[in-house]
């Protein structure tokens, strides 16, 4: 996957638990394994998503710019 071996991960590994202790070992796998978990759920997970129309936004204050309909008045016929 990544061309790695044997040897480059279980050098990884003891890298790991120079760094984290053997104390947190277990922690930071269960924490690692959790976030794994979240993940492939919400890949999973079948979410629909519409889609929305975007709105042009004010370049200074970045509100929406409302574009109300613009209604002519009827000219008067001199």
């Amino acid at each position: 996957m990544f061309g790695l071996g044997p040897i480059e991960l279980i050098l990884i590994i003891v890298v790991i638990a120079l760094i984290f202790g053997a104390k947190k070992l277990p922690e930071l796998g269960k924490g690692v394994g959790q976030g794994i978990r979240e993940f492939k759920k919400e890949v999973r997970h079948d979410n629909v998503v519409t889609d929305v129309p975007s709105r042009q936004l004010d370049p200074v204050t970045g509100q929406p710019v409302v574009n109300e309909p613009v209604v002519q008045q009827p000219q008067e016929r001199r």
